[in-house]
């Protein structure tokens, strides 16, 4: 295979956990290259996250060079060809090179090999085939830099074969499409993923739910979410998320406001549906209880709040939301079904109450009644509430004392009826 390029050196290839590495690697005569995601993400200048790293020596050879050299290294997956090297903290996968000799869905069987062009032929996109070496130097097999260059969004081989070995690479097609594509989609890339479409639901929730927040962050998450839907896509994943203009709406404020893309909330405003469906959504994805219980709020709201309201009106939603995550969510939300011009200034004060929420908490409590001598029972419980009532009408301002007095005055009333 010849040099098709070279890479500037990169931070995290000069880096000495990497130089360790390599060269615990080459002193045992370990041919290694950087692979996957790092190599294509520094082409384009984007910022790299992991690190991985491929070598013709069998894992086990990798291992004893690794820890020859006093470097820590975990058997995370031998029968597939995987350690992970712990290098000054930081974790490196190594994978032998493989070739697949049987594949089905998520695993296969594969054996290894020392041939960077087998490997390589085994992933599933064009531009995540390139490797290069600690030196920069660029190798391309199947056109991945050209691709990669045109946003031109490929599979290795024929795209009909690649997601029939693993139906996920058809999100991942459009995942990477949303990230990476530009212009009109692959056509035979599409084809494929119409005429596959039917088995998504094969896969496991987790798995859907991977690609599809992941999708979900690209700024042009909107438009790959519809291109998907008129492929015939969503029909077999989520029928219930189909409002691409309301996902198109909170795109445009998260950009306009500097705010960093949140999945689940881009989830929210693209679903066309109620508790109930929101409920299925959260089923079929295998969402967190932290996630579900989010996306439920969203879709139907503990209370109605917009960025127009004046701000004792916020701050009363505020309180009985509870939450300042929550209630800043709901604003966006909000701010995305408002199909007319947005005022972001006023969307920028009405988040700035959830600053609030420290403050807006009841300055008494039942003990507090209990001193002034009121016997445990439902007065406690029912003066406080109203005392509550009474604080949140008076916009939170009344101070411990103040709210004490109107407890004693509720208590006088109460004792007065009882008379």
């Amino acid at each position: 295979m010849t040099v098709a390029a070279h890479l500037s050196p990169q931070p995290w290839m000069t880096a000495p956990e990497s130089l360790a590495l390599f060269a615990a690697l080459a002193s045992g005569g370990a041919d290694a290259r950087f692979v996957g995601g790092c190599v294509r993400d520094a082409w384009l200048g984007r910022p790299v996250k992991d690190i991985d790293i491929a070598t013709h020596a069998p894992p086990e050879r990798v291992m004893e060079l690794l820890e020859a050299a006093g470097i820590r290294v975990i058997p995370t997956g031998l029968a597939h060809g995987t350690v992970t090297a712990l290098c000054g903290g930081k974790p490196y996968e190594i994978t032998t090179l493989r070739r697949d000799v049987e594949t089905f869905g998520r695993h296969a069987r594969v054996e290894f090999t020392d041939d960077w062009i087998e490997d390589a032929a085994r992933r599933d996109l064009t531009m995540n085939a390139l490797s290069c070496t600690p030196d920069g130097a660029m190798f391309d097999p199947f056109g991945g830099l050209a691709d990669l260059t045109a946003g031109h969004v490929r599979f290795v081989g024929e795209a009909r074969r690649r997601i029939e070995e693993d139906v996920l690479r058809l999100l991942r097609f459009f995942r990477f499409h949303a990230h990476y594509g530009r212009g009109e989609p692959d056509a035979e890339a599409l084809a494929a993923c119409r005429d596959l479409a039917p088995r998504l639901p094969t896969l496991s929730g987790e798995r859907v739910r991977g690609e599809l927040f992941r999708l979900l962050t690209a700024p042009c998450a909107a438009s790959v979410w519809r291109l998907m839907m008129g492929q015939g896509i969503m029909v077999h994943l989520l029928p219930e998320a189909m409002d691409t203009d309301r996902l198109e709406r909170l795109i445009a404020v998260e950009r306009d406001l500097g705010l960093t893309p949140d999945p689940t909330r881009r989830l929210a405003a693209v679903l066309d549906s109620d508790r109930p469906g929101a409920l299925r959504v959260a089923d079929a994805l295998r969402l967190s209880n932290h996630e579900r219980d989010r996306l439920l709020a969203l879709v139907e709201p503990p209370v109605a709040v917009a960025p127009a309201d004046n701000r004792k009106a916020l701050r009363q939603a505020l309180y009985r939301v509870g939450d300042a995550e929550l209630f800043g969510d709901l604003l966006l939300i909000a701010a995305a079904i408002h199909d007319g011009p947005l005022d972001l200034g006023a969307l920028r004060k009405a988040l700035s109450v959830a600053d609030d929420l420290p403050g807006l908490k009841l300055p008494i409590a039942g003990r507090d009644l209990l001193e002034l001598g009121v016997p445990r029972g439902p007065l406690v419980g029912g003066t406080l509430k109203r005392v509550e009532a009474w604080w949140i009408a008076e916009d939170f301002q009344p101070d411990r004392d103040a709210c004490l007095e109107m407890a004693r005055s509720f208590l006088d009333q109460a004792s007065g009826r009882s008379a």
